[in-house]
C-alpha cells in the first residue's frame, strides 16, 4: 500500500508544532546571552504552516497551497540557518535572505498564475532549498564545535541535501512528478524525509542550546567568577588526579603557591573594586605564561595555586620567573607576588605533603622580603 502524502505532511505539521512549543519555552527560560533560540522557535512555526497549506492543495486557492506553502517552507529553513548564525555570534545578513525569499515568491507566483509551469516551479523551489541547506551546512562545518549536537545537525542537513539533489535530478530529467501529492516513490521519499528533517533539525537546535547551557553551568561550578581561574575544589581535584597519574606512570609534577604581597593595603588604599581589578589582571597575566596543560586555581582570597604536570624543579622555577616578569611590565594593575615551589617526591608522597611544602616555601619567601620565589 502506498503512503498517503497528506498523512506525511500532517505528521510533519504535528512534529513541527511540538518542537515549536518546546523551543518557545526554551527561549523564555534560557539565559538571554544564548542567542538564536527565538529564530529556531520561529522555524517550525513556518514549517507547520507550510505543511498545513501544502496538504490542502486542491482544496484552497493555488496561491495559498502552492506559492505561500513553498515560500514558508523555504522561510522556515532560512530562519533555522539564521538561528545557527546568531547562536554562534556571527552576522545574520537577514536582508539578503529576505530578498531571496521574496524573489522566490515572485517567481513561484509567476509560474503558478501568469505562465503555469509546474516543472520549473519544482526546480526553483528545490534549488532554493539546496542553497539554504548548503549554506547552513558550510557554516556549521566552519563554526560548529566538534560535539554531538553540531554533528547531528550537520548529518541531518547533509542527508536532506542528498534527498533534494536526487529530487532535482529527477525533476530535470523528467522522472519526477510535478504534483506534490503524487504517490510516486521519489515523492514519498521526499515528503517522508521532510517530516523527519523537521523533527531532527528542531531536536538538534534543542541539543545545541542545552549543551551550551550545560557547559556554562559546569564552568560556573568549577571556576572562580572574578578571575576565571579554577576554584579551590576544582584545582585540588586536578592536583589529586595528577598525583594519582604520577603514581601510575612515574612522571613528576610541580606546584607553585602564589600570594599577592600586601594585598590588604591594595584594598584599603584603592578600594575593593580596584582590588578585584588587580586580581583579575593577575590571573590573566599568569595565564599567559602557562602551558595548555598547566592549571591556575584560586586557593583562597589572594592566594593562588599553579599545577605544572610533568615538570621538574628547574622548569618550575623558570615558570615562576616568567610569572614575576609578567607582573612587572609597568601596567597600572601590576603587583608583587611571593611564590613557594615544590615538586612530587615519589610514590610515598601525597597531595597534602606536596601542598604543605609549597606553603612552607611561600612562607619562607615572605619572611625573606617578599616578591621572590623559594623552594621546599
Amino acid at each position: 500500500m502506498a503512503l498517503d502524502p497528506r498523512s506525511l505532511l500532517f505528521m510533519a505539521a504535528i512534529m513541527a508544532s511540538f518542537m515549536a512549543v518546546v523551543l518557545f519555552f526554551m527561549r523564555r527560560s534560557f539565559p538571554a546571552h544564548i542567542r538564536g533560540i527565538g529564530l529556531w522557535a520561529l522555524a517550525p512555526v513556518a514549517w507547520v504552516t507550510a505543511a498545513a497549506l501544502l496538504s490542502m492543495r486542491g482544496l484552497i486557492p493555488d496561491f495559498a497551497s502552492i506559492v505561500l506553502g513553498n515560500v514558508l517552507t523555504v522561510a522556515g529553513s532560512v530562519l533555522f540557518y539564521l538561528g545557527c548564525k546568531r547562536f554562534y555570534g556571527q552576522p545574520t545578513h537577514q536582508w539578503r535572505w529576505g530578498a531571496a525569499v521574496l524573489a522566490e515568491a515572485v517567481v513561484l507566483a509567476w509560474m503558478t498564475h501568469v505562465a503555469p509551469w509546474p516543472g520549473g516551479r519544482m526546480v526553483v523551489f528545490t534549488a532554493m532549498m539546496l542553497a539554504v541547506f548548503g549554506s547552513n551546512l558550510h557554516f556549521m562545518l566552519r563554526h560548529g564545535e566538534p560535539r554531538f549536537p553540531a554533528r547531528l545537525v550537520n548529518c541531518v542537513l547533509a542527508l536532506q541535501i542528498g534527498v533534494l539533489l536526487v529530487r532535482l535530478i529527477a525533476a530535470l530529467t523528467g522522472q519526477a512528478s510535478n504534483q506534490l501529492l503524487d504517490t510516486s516513490l521519489i515523492q514519498i521519499v521526499y515528503l517522508g524525509s521532510y517530516a523527519m528533517f523537521v523533527l531532527m533539525l528542531s531536536i538538534g537546535a534543542v541539543l545545541l542550546a542545552t549543551d551550551r547551557l550545560t557547559r556554562e553551568l559546569e564552568h560556573l561550578a568549577t571556576h572562580d567568577a572574578l578571575t576565571g581561574a579554577l576554584n579551590r575544589r576544582a584545582i585540588l581535584q586536578r592536583c589529586a588526579d595528577e598525583v594519582e597519574r604520577c603514581r601510575r606512570f612515574g612522571k613528576g609534577l610541580a606546584v607553585l603557591m602564589l600570594d599577592l604581597d600586601h594585598f590588604k593595603t591594595v584594598n584599603d588604599t584603592g578600594g575593593h573594586q580596584h582590588g578585584d581589578a588587580v586580581l583579575a589582571h593577575f590571573a590573566r597575566s599568569v595565564g599567559h605564561t602557562l602551558r595548555r596543560t598547566d592549571h591556575l586555581g584560586r586557593y583562597g582570597g589572594e592566594e593562588f595555586l599553579v599545577l605544572l604536570p610533568e615538570t621538574d624543579l628547574p622548569a618550575a622555577l623558570q615558570t615562576a620567573q616568567r610569572i614575576h616578569d609578567a607582573l612587572a611590565t609597568g601596567h597600572a594593575l601590576d603587583c608583587h607576588i611571593s611564590i613557594g615551589a615544590s615538586t612530587w617526591a615519589g610514590p610515598p608522597d601525597n597531595l597534602d605533603a606536596l601542598l604543605g611544602r609549597a606553603d612552607q616555601a611561600l612562607y619562607q619567601a615572605k619572611e625573606q622580603g617578599r616578591n621572590q620565589t623559594c623552594t621546599a
